[in-house]
């Protein structure tokens, strides 16, 4: 009985925090049926301008049927491998976007790109397996027409398929689900909506600039980042914009002006936001779900916005507080340190959450040092929630619990909310940043976590402090895999051997130290072993110093 109880809190918790459009939705998916309309397709419009290259992701495709994704190549020569029950689903989603027409090289792989299409096309009955869900349409559409606008190329076999995908997708749009899938559909919907022309196609760009109007204020908050507080998926919405952008140039004044204009406003804000969250090696922070690899790199991105005549924002200041995100940079001339001060997500889309309250990232002479544990898979499994629980990240656990109810691949059920949040910049001589979350108040204890963050030259201290009551608490520190940690003898205290010969002493006071094993993730498929430090409260008081030359 206590489980079923369980059970039932975390499904009460989780889902009282739904959007009316999100339960309707799928009510409704689950009593309509939609048939693909297979009429054929309008012409499509001329084009008054010209589409700028994009991002270049790296090649997906390494022989005519043998592909990689997330770390893992296969061979998939077969009609059934597009369905293949024995492969993770996020791989075969991989494989029905697409993305190879326009990666790094594509040129080289023409002799491959044209018949895979028509393999799709003749193996994927409409309607039918992985490649109609609303999402893998939705970005195969927009990879269709890019290779179409780069290449010139193009065959009425396609037209009519991407004829049926569009119908199919204003029919499938996830209202369900909302965030980053919602901007998806209404990317490809304007993407169709302006390949093609007449009724049927201004029906499309209607309805993705409606959706787009509406969520570029949800979604893209007034500080620049994206809402679901990942900066891979804001890497990818970014992109989605950039897009956008281009396509409005390519086809000028098909799309009313000041949606354009919000576009390329919309594009500054997150670019800024982007070179916040980047750390001096010039990739992302792993903050909830996140990896390298999956969206454009922060370099990239910033190229692919210049070449579109961005205006790009300037450097960004010692202490940069973004407010709505709740993440702060902090930056001194050897170390820049990233804190998550702020909530785990949107309270009705938290997928991609982490239970990392008050965790942080620290780089210091230009290297990563201290690492959020990454993302390597989604799925159910028991390395998804282990990689979603507190002790992936760096801050604290109490009473061996998860600050936030993460659970199943994407749930969360009761979560933590932050408090507020202060920054002191006193200059080169001090920068403090003081927060705290209340995620544990549901123990019998109700404890709540504090943290203090302190940066003077030389030196970065955590503290943390416990109010309530608790039987036990422990805080994680996890190292990249190329810092060495050894001993440095008694007093609590290690020695953090850098790549180069740098090093960096860490001691705590009001707890007790021992390194761990643990692993990294900075891409999907990918587990790297490295080095944890775990502190174990001896009170209600610890201090994290990290010290250098």
């Amino acid at each position: 009985m206590p489980q079923v109880l369980d059970k039932l809190s975390l499904y009460f918790h989780s889902v009282r925090y739904l959007k009316p459009i999100q339960v309707w939705s799928r009510v409704r998916n689950l009593i309509r049926t939609v048939r693909p309309e297979l009429t054929p397709a309008p012409p499509t419009r001329s084009q008054a301008g010209t589409w700028t290259a994009g991002v270049r992701r790296p090649a997906r495709m390494v022989g005519p049927d043998r592909f990689r994704f997330l770390n893992i190549t296969r061979n998939m020569p077969d009609a059934s491998d597009w369905n293949r029950p024995d492969v993770d689903k996020l791989w075969l989603y991989n494989l029905h976007y697409f993305d190879d027409l326009n990666a790094e090289g594509r040129d080289d792989r023409k002799a491959w790109h044209n018949p895979l299409i028509d393999r799709w096309i003749d193996q994927n009955r409409p309607g039918e397996g992985n490649g109609w869900e609303p999402y893998p349409v939705s970005l195969r559409i927009v990879n269709w027409i890019r290779y179409c606008l780069e290449s010139g190329q193009s065959a009425d076999r396609w037209m009519q398929s991407l004829a049926v995908q569009a119908r199919w997708l204003s029919r499938q749009v996830e209202w369900h689900l909302l965030g980053n899938h919602l901007l998806a559909n209404a990317k490809a919907l304007l993407f169709a909506g302006l390949y093609f022309d007449g009724p049927e196609a201004t029906s499309w760009k209607d309805e993705g600039a409606r959706i787009l109007a509406a969520q570029l204020g949800e979604q893209v908050l007034e500080d620049g980042g994206h809402f679901e507080l990942s900066p891979m998926y804001h890497g990818i919405i970014l992109e989605d914009i950039l897009d956008l952008l281009n396509l409005a140039r390519t086809y000028p004044d098909v799309l009313p002006g000041n949606l354009v204009g919000r576009f390329s406003k919309v594009a500054g804000r997150m670019i800024s936001w982007l070179r916040a969250m980047t750390h001096p090696d010039g990739e992302i922070a792993l903050f909830n779900d996140a990896a390298f690899g999956i969206s454009g790199s922060p370099r990239d991105l910033v190229g692919y916005a210049a070449r579109l005549g961005c205006n790009l924002p300037v450097e960004t200041p010692a202490v940069d507080f973004r407010q709505e995100s709740g993440y702060v940079r902090v930056a001194s001339p050897d170390m820049v340190a990233l804190l998550d001060a702020g909530r785990i997500g949107p309270d009705y889309l938290p997928g991609h959450s982490h239970a990392d309250s008050l965790t942080f990232e620290m780089s210091v002479f230009g290297q990563r040092v201290v690492v959020d544990s990454g993302t390597s898979c989604y799925g159910t499994g028991s390395e998804r929630l282990r990689q979603r629980g507190t002790a992936a990240h760096n801050t604290v656990e109490i009473d061996a619990r998860d600050s936030s109810e993460v659970w199943s691949g994407f749930r969360v059920a009761r979560r933590a909310f932050p408090g507020p949040v202060s920054c002191r910049d006193d200059g080169p001589e001090k920068i403090e940043v003081q927060a705290s979350h209340n995620g544990y108040r549901r123990l019998p204890g109700r404890p709540v976590h504090n943290r203090i963050w302190q940066a003077v030259p030389k030196r970065f201290t955590v503290k943390d402090s416990i109010d309530g009551d608790f039987r036990q608490a422990r805080a994680m520190i996890h190292l990249h895999p190329d810092v060495r940690a050894a001993s440095a003898g008694a007093g609590g205290s290690v020695i953090l051997s850098l790549a180069g010969g740098k090093e960096i002493r860490m001691a705590v006071r009001g707890g007790a130290l021992r390194l761990v094993e643990t692993t990294w993730h900075p891409e999907f498929g990918l587990n790297v072993n490295s080095t944890g430090l775990l502190i174990e409260f001896q009170g209600s008081e610890l201090v994290t110093e990290f010290s250098w030359r």
